[in-house]
């Protein structure tokens, strides 16, 4: 068999199969319960400074 037509069947079945289960995984990752508290702190993070600049010390946290 040729190389190509062996990769092309790996690709067809179980790279597909592999990318499907990988995409699903993000998804539960991403909606996962308590996500939103990390997703909501890095969203404000434009928005910790508004009366003044962060100090040495808290910029690098």
């Amino acid at each position: 068999m040729e190389t190509y037509s062996l990769l092309r069947e790996f690709a067809d079945s179980w790279m597909l199969l592999f990318l499907f289960a990988f995409f699903v995984g993000v998804i539960v990752w991403v909606f996962r319960p308590g996500a939103s508290k990390d997703y909501k702190d890095t969203a404000d993070i434009p928005f910790r400074h508004d009366d003044k600049p962060a100090t040495d010390k808290e910029a690098r946290t």
